[in-house]
C-alpha cells in the first residue's frame, strides 16, 4: 500500500510512519506534506498513493482549504486533535477520522476498514463543503464571557481575561489576569470545546492555558515539561512527554 501523510508536526508525521511499519512492513510512504500550498502542489502533478492520512490544522491553513484548488480521487482518513464539535461535524457528514494522539489499533482498523471496503470512506466534494461551512460557523461562535457567581452577585467575566482553568477538588476555578478566581459550574470537557484552540489548550488533565498567561517552560525529566504562568499557580504545571510537542508548537504558532 501507498501512503501520502499531510501533517505540520514531524514528531506526529514521524511516529505515523513508525506506526504504520509497525502495523505493515510494506507500506511505502510515498510523501509528507506539512502545508496547504505543498499539498496542493504535489496533489495537482501526483496522485500515486493509494490512502491519505491528512491532519486538519495545518502550517498555514486549514486541510479542507486544499479540495477547494485540486481534486483528490484519493481515500482520506483525517486526523484531529480533540474537539468534540470537529467530530460531531465528521460525523454528520459520515468523514473518516482519528483522533491524536494516534496510535496503533487505530490506524490498524482504519487500514482494515479500508482495504476490507476498497471506498473512499465517506469522502465526497460535498462533505468537505459541508465541513467548511460547520466549521466556520464555530470559529465564530467561540465563548467569549462567562457569567460567574460571586458572593450574591452574577459577574460576567471575559474570556480573554481568564488566564487558565483547572480543577481544584473536583470544582473547575477560573484565575483572571488580575488573579481573581471564580468558580465555573462546567466540566472541563465541557469548557474546552468552548474555549478558541488558538488562544487555549488543555495542557494536561488539569488545567487549561491562555497562551498569553505563559511566561516560561522548563524542561523536565523524562521528557516533561513544566509551564511557568501568570499569575502563578501554587504547585508545579507539567506537562506530559506525549504532550509535549503539542504544547510547545501551539505556543510558537
Amino acid at each position: 500500500m501507498k501512503v501520502v501523510i499531510v501533517e505540520d508536526e514531524i514528531a506526529a508525521s514521524e511516529n505515523l510512519i513508525y506506526l504504520l511499519n509497525d502495523i505493515d512492513p510494506t507500506i511505502e510512504v510515498l510523501k509528507t506534506l506539512d502545508s496547504v500550498r505543498s499539498s496542493v502542489t504535489y496533489f495537482s502533478e501526483i496522485q500515486e498513493a493509494d490512502l491519505i492520512f491528512m491532519d486538519i490544522h495545518l502550517a498555514d491553513g486549514i486541510s479542507f482549504e486544499i479540495f477547494e484548488q485540486v481534486t483528490i480521487s484519493t481515500p482520506i482518513i483525517f486526523t484531529t486533535a480533540y474537539d468534540q464539535y470537529a467530530i460531531q461535524a465528521f460525523k454528520v457528514n459520515s468523514v473518516n477520522y482519528l483522533l491524536k494522539p494516534l496510535n496503533k489499533a487505530d490506524i490498524s482498523d482504519a487500514i482494515n476498514k479500508f482495504v476490507s471496503t476498497q471506498q473512499p470512506l465517506g469522502f465526497t466534494s460535498n462533505n468537505i463543503e459541508a465541513l467548511m461551512q460547520m466549521l466556520e460557523t464555530k470559529s465564530a461562535n467561540y465563548k467569549s464571557t462567562y457569567l460567574v457567581q460571586k458572593r450574591d452577585e452574577l459577574l460576567p467575566i471575559k474570556t480573554k481575561d481568564i488566564a487558565y482553568f483547572y480543577i481544584d477538588s473536583s470544582i473547575v476555578k477560573a484565575i483572571t489576569f488580575n488573579n481573581q478566581y471564580y468558580i465555573i459550574n462546567k466540566k472541563l470537557e465541557d469548557i474546552e470545546n468552548e474555549l478558541d484552540p488558538k488562544l487555549f489548550l488543555r495542557v494536561n488533565r488539569q488545567f487549561i492555558l491562555n497562551k498569553e498567561s505563559i511566561i516560561k517552560i522548563k524542561y523536565y525529566f523524562n521528557g516533561k515539561l513544566i509551564v511557568i504562568t501568570q499569575p502563578p499557580y501554587k504547585e508545579r504545571i507539567v506537562v506530559s512527554k506525549a504532550k509535549s510537542n503539542e504544547v510547545k508548537n501551539w505556543i510558537n504558532s
